[in-house]
């Protein structure tokens, strides 16, 4: 049972548009005084149809006859088939852009009340994320197809890696009470809110989780649903095992920092010693000297063997590096050995690079990486989170590459879809991550240095 509400008013401006859909068309309004305009004549019904638009097509057709916006001052409130919500212009009817997507965002959110929890009816007091954070993912979902780029507040995974970067003390999971709940915004609006757009954006796909979430919009709607009726329909839609996924986000305050600790460059050793001897050769030429054999060669005019010589042999004369006939009769050998499939292999000259991955946050999360290259391309490659499953801390991948594709550097989280804690050791090599901060004037401070 729902509450009931109405708004009356003598200065009510009252303004209509219906929004058709497949099943029945619907009367989205408005009711404002005169404070609301222009603001409000222009944009509030147009949002609720919109609200209604997107909704319905990630869940159902919306069942009852009316959607309603009520212009308050500054309050967002909702009910069955009507809501209260602020945003309000100056009284020259000049308004903020904040006054104006606040106001946008208030009303989607409120009418979007009506799918969770009024016809998805599960239980707000005992679990508010069930209707706040679906809610706020929707909403994030009907602001975007409003207005690209619209200056959403949750959603998004970046913007809520401030909250989980933060201390324990402060957080507790999900899927604790509502009564019981800290930060009550971060954690029943924001958090799930991301979660959910992780699920659909890097987790499942856009396809499969939104086939997945009308299933359990359909599957639920005026039913009671619990959490676990949510993840138990999101898997058997998906046909995806997601115990990982709900374990992490909604029971745990862990969170997601991924490091790339290491990268290691390899090729095939060809046993070719006019190839290999070279190699070795460039990696002792290139490699740092210790400090005592720099001294010694600028502190040691003659060492005794060059004072006299005929204490050499051939072990300190002979050319290391020098191709000898007993190197090319093993290379042979080697060469007649092989089958036409290894031989071609190893003439290919595949680059392996040896990638170490460390989960420093324990939250574990698929894993993102953008390979770019020396000839300016890039490559970028998904990896699910079941490369945790033997280790949830450390992990090592080898990726193999073209002869001409040599691995320039590495990006880990491209895009900012894992709500990564810190970005800084998510590339490799190590890349300064740019940043400000704000010169401050100390008391007593004169101004100089």
């Amino acid at each position: 049972m729902r509450d009931f509400a109405f708004a009356s008013s003598r200065k009510f401006m009252w303004d209509a548009m219906v929004v058709k859909q497949e099943t029945k068309n619907v009367m989205a309004m408005s009711y404002y005084p005169k404070e609301g305009n222009p603001l409000w004549e222009k944009y509030s019904t147009k949002v609720v149809a919109q609200t209604l638009k997107t909704y319905s097509k990630f869940t159902f057709d919306y069942p009852y006859p009316v959607a309603i916006s009520v212009h308050a001052a500054s309050i967002g409130m909702e009910y069955p088939m009507i809501c209260f919500n602020g945003g309000r212009p100056n009284a020259d009817g000049t308004y903020s852009d904040r006054t104006k997507y606040g106001m946008m965002s208030v009303i989607i959110h409120e009418v979007g009340h009506n799918y969770f929890p009024m016809i998805i009816n599960s239980d707000e007091r005992q679990w508010t994320w069930m209707d706040e954070g679906l809610n706020t993912f929707l909403q994030y979902l009907t602001e975007q197809e409003w207005q690209r780029d619209y200056p959403s507040r949750r959603g998004p995974a970046h913007l809520i890696v401030d909250y989980m970067n933060g201390s324990n003390t402060y957080q507790v999971p999900i899927m604790t009470n509502s009564e019981q709940l800290v930060q009550f915004g971060n954690n029943a609006y924001g958090k799930p809110a991301t979660a959910l757009n992780i699920l659909r954006e890097t987790v499942l796909g856009r396809e499969l989780f939104d086939f997945a979430f009308k299933t359990y919009a359909n599957r639920w709607m005026f039913k009671h649903p619990t959490p676990e009726d949510f993840f138990r329909t999101m898997e058997d839609a998906s046909g995806v095992d997601l115990d990982w996924f709900w374990r992490g986000w909604f029971y745990t305050t862990d969170y997601v920092d991924i490091s790339i600790n290491s990268v290691k460059w390899f090729q095939l050793n060809t046993h070719n010693p006019d190839i290999e001897k070279q190699f070795q050769k460039d990696v002792y030429e290139n490699e740092n000297k210790n400090i005592s054999e720099i001294r010694n060669k600028e502190e040691i005019e003659k060492t005794q063997n060059e004072i006299e010589p005929e204490l050499n042999d051939k072990y300190n004369t002979s050319d290391p590096f020098e191709v000898t006939e007993e190197d090319k009769q093993h290379y042979v050998k080697f060469m007649e050995e092989l089958s036409d499939y290894d031989k071609k292999l190893l003439g290919a000259g595949y680059q392996f690079y040896q990638v170490d991955l460390e989960n420093k946050g324990g939250l574990v999360m698929p894993v993102v990486l953008k390979f770019n290259f020396s000839d300016g391309t890039s490559e970028l490659i998904r990896i699910p989170a079941e490369i945790w499953r033997y280790d949830n801390y450390k992990v090592s991948k080898v990726f193999i590459f073209e002869k001409s594709k040599e691995v320039v550097s590495i990006e880990l989280d491209p895009y900012l879809e894992t709500a990564d804690c810190d970005v800084e050791n998510n590339n490799w090599p190590r890349k300064t991550i740019p940043s400000r901060f704000d010169a401050f004037q100390e008391k007593g401070w004169d101004g100089k240095w």
